[in-house]
């Protein structure tokens, strides 16, 4: 039996440790996260609770708990990176990570790194942006990019689940905002006074924003090629699983050029019919267990065969156009 530790994993990590636990291997499943209720717990055959330390105590932590319980596969969400860096020591003590190499994950979580490292191909449309660390130096790439594009984003080089992610406007009407859900966006005076603040912040990226449909693509690299599952993210957690040409070809280019072998998600957004690269997470989707569903495929399950060691076929699917969506449902932590 295989005994696999999931570290402060989303929710729908839920029904990633299910598929898993469908595969072929035999697993016994050990959860962690801060949240002492997380509905994870649920699904685990074993539950503990984490304390919030600093990376390099928590890299710590997490070899002597691998030690405490036998863990034999490592599957990391919190400190991913850094945990991969020490890859060397949890081979020592018997530990597979599922995970990609630290360069790697280095470079994706660094978008205008990331940017720039994919802007040479033909074939991946990568959007126009600029970085910047100063507001003067914002009020000069929001200028430039407005009068280019007429609308504008930022966010953080280095942010996960587009938390930094702001759409800025010319100005903001905040009485009609009170009719509707609130919204990811920010007056030009509102965002150029709040990074004034800071002599210097982290790298900020600058760029149009791309007002089309968002698409999430699925990916794992398995003996027989690339599975790519891409899904239109539409409103109301509504998606449709789709086959664009163009979208497949872009993701088949960009992992081949990063060559990551575990599961990860490409996603992209429209600007005029156009699809631009947003980012890449080397890691599973939120969404993941939706694709699964509705194409058969089960990726958490093949990746684990593949770091094993057992072999990573490539499974057969219809390529068909789908609708589908998830529904919460209730389940009892304690």
């Amino acid at each position: 039996m295989t005994r696999i530790w999931f570290n402060h994993w989303f929710r729908t990590a839920y029904s990633l440790i299910e598929l898993m636990k469908q595969g072929k291997e035999n697993v016994y499943i050990i959860g962690s996260h801060s949240c002492e209720y997380s509905p994870i717990r649920t699904v685990c055959d074993e539950w503990y609770c984490e304390e919030e330390l600093p990376e390099e105590e928590y890299v710590e932590f997490c070899l002597s708990f691998c030690k405490k319980h036998s863990v034999d596969v490592f599957v990391p969400h919190r400190c991913m990176t850094a945990i991969a860096r020490n890859e060397e020591r949890f081979d020592a003590i018997g530990v597979k990570l599922l995970s990609d190499d630290h360069k790697k994950l280095d470079l994706l979580e660094n978008k205008s790194e990331s940017y720039k490292f994919f802007a040479d191909s033909k074939i991946i449309a990568v959007p126009d942006y600029i970085t910047v660390n100063t507001a003067e130096e914002f009020a000069a790439a929001y200028e430039k990019l407005n009068g280019k594009y007429g609308n504008v984003c930022v966010k953080f080089v280095k942010d996960e689940g587009g938390q930094s992610f702001r759409r800025v406007t010319p100005k903001t009407d905040m009485f009609k905002g009170l009719h509707h859900y609130a919204e990811a966006a920010l007056s030009y005076k509102m965002l150029y006074a709040a990074l004034s603040t800071c002599e210097r912040f982290d790298d900020l990226i600058v760029m149009p924003y791309l007002p089309g449909c968002e698409v999430s693509v699925d990916c794992l690299q398995t003996d027989g090629g690339f599975i790519m599952l891409p899904r239109y993210k539409g409103s109301a957690h509504i998606e449709k699983l789709f086959f664009d040409e163009e979208i497949l070809a872009m993701t088949e280019e960009i992992i081949k050029k990063t060559d990551l072998q575990y599961p990860c998600d490409v996603q992209f957004r429209y600007l005029n019919n156009k699809p631009y690269l947003l980012e890449v997470n080397a890691r599973m989707s939120g969404g993941l267990p939706m694709t699964c569903a509705a194409t058969g495929v089960n990726i958490p399950a093949l990746a684990l065969q593949k770091l094993l060691g057992h072999g990573c076929p490539m499974p057969v699917f219809d390529k068909c156009e789908k609708i589908f969506s998830n529904v919460e449902l209730p389940v009892i932590v304690k």
